[in-house]
């Protein structure tokens, strides 16, 4: 009965493997070799949101399995209102990536490129810009080239300014107008009495911080800004199918 119960369970985990193995490596993105064969499997380290952290090692290649993620950085400045769809954007992988093994998979001062393919522009009420890309290949610095199809992973695919920076701007408004509504009140302490300067402050301060709150609510949001070596994270859309690296930095 042990047996009988050990051969089911190890039927089922084994199909289980399987199943995920043959998910994460569909044989996209593959050649036509028929001497190409996976030897194993080895695994990313994982970014935040990557759905996967699976990597295939054949006799020929690397493949880094789709739901992978990585960072690149911005290779010049960038600002949502001086590009258009159909524009070219370059990023750096601003370090070798390996696997948990210890496998090299891209070298260090390896190149990737992306499309626009939509801008959405800032908006009212306070609806800040985004930027959607395709990474479309990946350059190694002996000139390889490499197709792959990935994404920002981000909720919805897309860059945009964080919360911390639209919240800044609220504050900005808030409290830029909150000074300006507590020098008026205080002003006008002063004209008939200067005893009265609590009551102007009470009186300018509260609606100073409220109409630049309600200023900040409604003026169109924030275009999206990304400085020169800024690090965003892309995930793979399809598996990404390298050669075996034996390149560095020249």
């Amino acid at each position: 009965m042990k047996k009988l119960v050990f051969l089911i369970f190890f039927l089922i985990f084994g199909m289980a493997v399987s199943a995920q193995e043959d998910y994460t490596y569909s044989g996209s993105n593959t050649c036509n070799d028929s001497n190409e064969q996976i030897q194993h499997y080895e695994h990313m380290f994982c970014e935040k949101g990557a759905a996967s952290n699976l990597v295939a090692i054949t006799n020929l290649r690397n493949i880094i399995c789709k739901g992978n993620a990585f960072k690149v950085a911005f290779l010049c400045k960038f600002k949502s209102e001086c590009v258009k769809a159909g524009d070219r954007v370059n990023f750096e992988v601003p370090g070798a990536i390996y696997t948990q093994e210890g496998t090299l998979l891209i070298p260090a001062c390896s190149k990737v490129v992306a499309t626009i393919i939509r801008i959405e522009k800032e908006r009212v009420p306070n609806k800040n810009a985004r930027v959607y890309l395709n990474f479309e290949c990946i350059i190694f610095p002996d000139g390889s080239t490499f197709a792959m199809s990935a994404k920002p992973c981000t909720k919805d695919s897309s860059l945009k300014e964080d919360g911390w920076h639209t919240a800044g701007k609220l504050t900005a408004y808030t409290l830029g107008l909150g000074i300006v509504g507590a020098g008026a009140g205080t002003g006008f302490a002063f004209i008939p009495n200067p005893a009265k300067l609590g009551v102007g402050y009470a009186i300018g301060i509260p609606v100073g911080t409220t109409v630049g709150l309600i200023t900040g609510l409604i003026t169109p949001g924030l275009k999206y800004h990304a400085k020169e070596g800024e690090n965003i994270t892309i995930i793979l859309c399809e598996n990404l199918a390298l050669s075996k690296p034996d390149c560095s930095c020249p």
